[in-house]
């Protein structure tokens, strides 16, 4: 399977990947593999952007809205299953297309993942009790004390990296750092980066857009539905969190709304941020034209190719 190709879409949220993923497996002939962890919870639909219907069925897509919020999922889980599934395609594909705004679940099939200890289920549910009564101030003070490496990297804003980190640190009775300097394995097909790219301010005009499409689409009865699972970790996210804190009676909609946009914000720039010690990705200015994205992506991959032989 070594001549085989991986494609990863990436970039910030709003940017425009699911277009370009259907954009390229027309033009390869070939199935989506989506690697947003929001989109894979099928109560979660407008909040995360899924994609509308005719998109969906214009090119097969894999791992949208396939696990309900009351399912444990993990990116070790669907590291196992997006393997098992492009060593599937592969037999008939070339080319695969994977399309992700989660960073840490494109890396994982792509690279690996550091093999963590197991971990005794009591500690997640005390440190998810701690979140509850004491807040994430809490969980990032705990984290600096146990592993002040691995603080200075996390999304501190992230409760379920939080959590991940000091249950491994609890368990292993070490730094959850220690455990990511492990050797990687190697992947039987070629992988090709593929980032879209915007001025800010562009990415910040199509967020606000994008969460006044979502208000307008249903956003807030969706939330609503989901209210008695606050708690649940799948909704610790953008989108919801805000939505509770209103319908908690904690502020206004607009004041709700407003956060939303914000915190959608600080969520693109932590995307661009892991994106950037990235050095081999093939960056795309979002203005180009679909005929020169394919051109560079066709030479590109012929390029990988070539330098096999």
């Amino acid at each position: 399977m070594n001549n085989k190709v991986l494609i990863a879409v990436v970039g910030p949220t709003a940017i425009g990947k699911t277009a370009l993923g259907i954009l390229l497996a027309k033009h390869f002939d070939t199935e989506i593999i989506s690697a947003d962890s929001r989109q894979f919870f099928r109560e979660m639909k407008i909040g995360t952007a899924v994609p509308p219907d005719e998109e969906l069925k214009a090119v097969r897509h894999h791992f949208i809205q396939h696990k309900s919020i009351l399912d444990p999922y993990s990116v070790g889980d669907f590291e196992k299953e997006a393997l098992t599934l492009l060593d599937s395609l592969f037999q008939e594909k070339d080319v695969m297309v994977m399309v992700g705004g989660s960073g840490l679940y494109v890396d994982a099939v792509i690279h690996g993942l550091d093999e963590f200890p197991e971990v005794e289920p009591k500690i997640r549910e005390s440190l998810n009790q701690e979140l509850q009564e004491k807040g994430l101030e809490h969980l990032q003070k705990e984290l600096k004390s146990r592993d002040p490496e691995y603080y200075k990297r996390v999304d501190l804003d992230n409760p379920h990296r939080l959590i991940r980190a000091l249950e491994v640190s609890i368990a292993a009775n070490r730094p959850y750092s220690s455990f990511l300097t492990q050797n990687k394995p190697e992947r039987p097909f070629k992988h090709l980066y593929v980032g879209i790219e915007a001025p800010r301010e562009v990415i910040y005009e199509r967020i606000n857009a994008r969460v006044d499409q979502m208000m307008e689409m249903g956003l807030l009865e969706e939330v609503n539905r989901l209210h008695p699972h606050k708690n649940l970790n799948a909704l610790q996210t953008v989108g919801y969190k805000e939505l509770f804190e209103y319908l908690d009676g904690h502020c206004s909609l607009d004041v709700a709304v407003s956060e939303i946009k914000k915190n959608t914000r600080h969520f693109a720039k932590r995307q661009l941020t892991w994106l950037r010690k990235n050095d081999n990705i093939l960056w795309i200015d979002h203005k180009t034209n679909s005929k020169q994205v394919l051109k560079k992506i066709d030479e590109q991959i012929k390029v990988m190719n070539h330098a096999q032989r």
